[in-house]
């Protein structure tokens, strides 16, 4: 990656558990794609739910080549879920992006 990743926590003291656990997605998404630009991630932990606890969001901004791919905040209660969906997510976006560059479009018929 061209500039280093950041990691933003909002709400929430910074974790070294959750900055590491945060690096290896991202490390697995810069193998799968390996040209990325910036990445930038916010935590956050919102204030206390009377019905749900305090749930944690994950969003995701990422800079390829020619793309800016971003994840809006998955919430949920629990950080690896959320953190797990987010990258889920995006990790498709990247494929698609890798797909169109590769031409492995799906061609339609005439």
């Amino acid at each position: 990656m061209k500039q280093a990743l950041q990691i933003v926590f909002k709400g929430m003291e910074p974790s070294d558990a959750i900055e590491e656990a945060v690096r290896r997605r991202v490390e697995h998404l810069e193998r799968f794609a390996g040209d990325l630009v910036a990445c930038r991630v916010v935590v956050e932990q919102h204030h206390l739910h009377r019905q749900q606890g305090r749930p944690f969001g994950v969003g995701i901004e990422l800079t390829t080549p020619g793309h800016d791919l971003v994840v809006d905040r998955v919430e949920h209660e629990e950080f690896q879920v959320a953190l797990r969906e987010a990258f889920d997510n995006m990790k498709r976006r990247l494929e698609e992006v890798v797909r169109e560059r590769r031409g492995d479009e799906k061609q339609h018929p005439r």
